[in-house]
């Protein structure tokens, strides 16, 4: 009896084991994706009331925590029984998160200033957070299939068990690690004010409060400008990942430029068609 419970805890040992050497190696591996989600989400996390950035930020942590439940399980059936859906998954992921950033450079450059009559109609501030939260859940929905997917590929050759863990574990530390810094972040003007009381201010400690309180709009505008471009290259990313006609024609220039005309192109092809479908839904409807 003693003799098989100690080799029941040496088998836990070894899956621990496994299980820690694979993480290790599937969290490297999901570094570059990570800094992109977080750009993307501290970004989209950010622009509410002061009294409401926590509220907003934990909305969209247990939307992440649900997006991820919801990708892990799925993603270990369809790669044991339809590992070809996972490619087209990522792809329609793709021209989603690069339909996002090319709407905000075209926005950007051609309907920053609104008339009289569209700030009428813009939305309360409550339907304008929720819809803000709802954007940003679906975006974290499709960099966590990323993530989930990167993950997975590095336990391919593991027993079921190890895939199962490991890539649960990357998946929860991905969102407590991005959403807990993007907490930081966007408290950073807090933290600063805090600094400046406690020291009177006066002295060093005042001085780097009051570095945190100014260094917060500009560290929200540079988020914005990061968060976008790491939309378009994520997306241009999954697009040269995924297409071998893509890794041929570009063979010989910088991926990072490669990520970014991909994605810029996928992201316009995108819009054109989100254009001329909403034109067409217009004509449809006056045609009645």
């Amino acid at each position: 009896m003693a003799s098989g419970f100690f080799a029941v805890l040496d088998d836990i040992a070894s899956l621990m084991d496994d299980v820690a050497v694979n993480t290790k190696v599937a969290a490297t591996k999901t570094t570059g994706i990570l800094g992109d989600d977080l750009a993307v989400n501290a970004e989209k996390a950010t622009g509410f009331l002061a009294s409401r950035e926590l509220p907003v930020l934990w909305s969209i942590t247990k939307g992440s925590l649900l997006n991820k439940l919801i990708i892990v399980p799925i993603a270990l059936v369809l790669n044991a029984f339809l590992p070809a859906a996972i490619q087209v998954i990522l792809v329609l992921g793709g021209f989603y998160l690069a339909y996002e950033g090319v709407e905000k450079i075209i926005e950007f450059f051609f309907h920053r200033h609104q008339t009289p009559q569209a700030v009428k109609t813009e939305p309360d501030p409550a339907n304008a957070e929720k819809s803000k939260v709802r954007a940003a859940v679906t975006t974290d929905f499709i960099l966590s299939i990323e993530i989930v997917i990167i993950a997975l590929g590095t336990v391919l050759e593991e027993t079921l068990t190890v895939q199962i863990i490991t890539v649960a574990v990357v998946a929860m530390l991905a969102t407590i690690g991005v959403y807990g810094i993007v907490a930081l972040i966007v408290r950073m003007d807090d933290a600063g004010y805090h600094l400046i009381r406690s020291s009177r201010n006066k002295g060093v400690v005042s001085a780097l409060g009051n570095l945190l309180v100014k260094a917060l709009p500009v560290v929200i505008k540079l988020l914005g400008i990061v968060g976008t471009i790491a939309l378009i290259l994520v997306a241009g990313g999954i697009f040269l990942h995924h297409a071998t006609y893509f890794h041929e024609l570009f063979s010989a220039s910088p991926v990072v430029l490669t990520e970014f005309v991909l994605g810029a192109g996928g992201g316009l092809i995108a819009v054109a068609l989100m254009t001329g479908g909403k034109k067409m839904i217009e004509l449809l409807r006056h045609a009645r």
